[in-house]
């Protein structure tokens, strides 16, 4: 199971990318309460249209909208201020169904390494369109720069290895 959390939700919508990449992967896609909270809820209450278009991919199937039950992991993950209700319900659902929690965040990804939890970013996630076949690099170069022009943040230096594994997608 994919375990999205909120940043690859919206930046994906706001490249009308999302729909394509659930579709391409191996496995259910879902998110928990929190995030659909934050990102359909709220998103959709200020009129964002990137939430539209993540409130129909859940109504359409594409999503799982997951409950977080109470767990030692929930327990001790919400003794950590740096983290979110929604980090935390990414992490504690990936972790509960053997999933991958697919988060841009730095400091969630550190925590899930320590509690051995599998992520992967939203350029992983356009990354592997190529791989597939399903895009060309240099369509897969506009998505990754389209988010960024829609605010996505990305280093320099993580553009740098972004690009490099476009053009050479075998590294």
């Amino acid at each position: 199971m994919w375990v999205f959390d909120a940043t690859p939700l919206i930046y994906l919508a706001k490249t009308e990318r999302l729909g394509e990449v659930v579709r391409s992967l191996d496995d259910e896609a879902a998110m928990p309460a929190e995030v659909h909270e934050e990102v359909v809820e709220v998103g959709v209450a200020k009129g964002y249209p990137d939430a539209g278009r993540v409130a129909q991919h859940v109504e359409d199937g594409l999503f799982e909208v997951l409950e977080t039950n109470d767990s030692p992991l929930s327990a001790r993950l919400n003794e950590n201020d740096s983290l979110s209700d929604a980090d935390v319900a990414v992490l504690v659902r990936a972790s509960e169904n053997d999933g991958i929690a697919v988060t841009d965040e730095e400091y969630s990804r550190d925590v899930a390494s320590t509690e051995r939890i599998t992520t992967r970013g939203t350029s992983f996630l356009v990354l592997r369109l190529v791989e597939r076949g399903d895009i060309e690099g240099d369509e897969a170069r506009a998505i990754i720069d389209a988010m960024i022009d829609d605010g996505w943040y990305c280093s320099s230096s993580a553009y740098a290895k972004i690009v490099g594994k476009i053009e050479s997608p075998e590294n």
